[in-house]
């Protein structure tokens, strides 16, 4: 009873909120919250249709300290503007940046929080047309940043017909909910593949292909194609099928037999009182480096 219970997806808002109360931080974090959801059918048929991505994932710097797999998370690798880079290559795209789940996922391979090769592939066999540029969005737990500075940027250079939206920790998931949101009011088609489904739900938008994996595998599991070409694929189906807003399709892919993996990502319950004061002092030391590049 008690594993059919932990297999319900993780509720990231309140597991968030009693994780940084346990750290001794006051004022819970709200998370964004709409009433109303803006919706843009898919114009054309998805193989006529201009496909670009956006990420929450940042470019490697390698004077920025460890990005690695198994990096520690690393607030100075953090990026403060909105990037493009095109898609006809490559990048390293790393997402040591952001909370994810590192406990039971290593960050070694980028395909599971980046599809782009797999855009590219997909794209080559005429299943859609791929966009010049790819995306970059930081992200910011300020709403009004997030909306008032980023969200336009990418709205502005977005002239795509759909775009396909991958984020990664908590809160990079409700900033690409309010970038998609932006762009479904400014008439662009989009998908959110996420792992994080109540903060996405949370937000209000269109389309959500949901995920329930450790965060930072919203493209799929690593090292796993099938997975990634299943969970892209669905999130294009995704794409062209849904008739409404708020529309969530799940992943029928698990992560692993067990669901005991959802009990670890920032679980106070599960924290010694010495585990505990470390993480604050990490935090503050982070939020520290945060503030001091942004600054900078």
């Amino acid at each position: 009873m008690e594993d059919a219970l932990d297999d319900a997806p993780i509720a990231y808002m309140q597991r968030t909120r009693d994780w940084y109360l346990a750290l001794g931080y006051g004022n819970p974090y709200r998370y964004a919250h709409f009433r109303e959801v803006p919706f843009q059918p898919l114009r054309k048929p998805l193989a006529e249709s201009v496909v670009t991505l956006v990420t929450t994932a940042a470019p490697f710097s390698p004077e920025k300290g460890p990005q690695g797999p198994g990096a520690p998370y690393n607030a100075a690798a953090k990026f403060f503007v909105p990037y493009a880079l095109a898609t006809a290559r490559d990048h390293d795209l790393r997402i040591a940046h952001v909370a994810i789940d590192r406990v039971h996922t290593s960050m070694e391979d980028s395909n599971s929080w980046l599809p782009l090769p797999l855009l590219r592939r997909f794209a080559g066999e005429g299943r859609l047309r791929l966009a010049p540029r790819l995306h970059g969005a930081p992200t910011n737990r300020s709403q009004r940043h997030t909306l008032e500075a980023d969200v336009p940027v990418i709205v502005e250079r977005c002239r795509e017909d759909a775009v396909v939206l991958v984020p990664n920790c908590p809160v990079c998931h409700q900033t690409l909910s309010l970038v998609a949101r932006g762009l479904e009011a400014a008439g662009i088609a989009t998908v959110v593949m996420g792992c994080a489904k109540d903060i996405v739900e949370h937000a209000g938008v269109p389309r959500l292909l949901f995920s329930d994996f450790p965060l930072g595998n919203a493209a799929g599991k690593p090292h796993d194609a099938a997975s990634q070409e299943q969970t892209l694929a669905l999130a294009l189906r995704l794409l062209e099928t849904a008739c409404a807003p708020r529309t969530t399709l799940q992943s029928p892919q698990r992560w692993s037999e067990s669901p005991a993996w959802k009990l670890d990502y920032c679980n106070a319950q599960r924290a010694t009182p010495a585990q505990l004061a470390q993480a604050r002092a990490e935090m503050d030391a982070a939020n520290a480096t945060a503030k001091s590049r942004r600054a900078g």
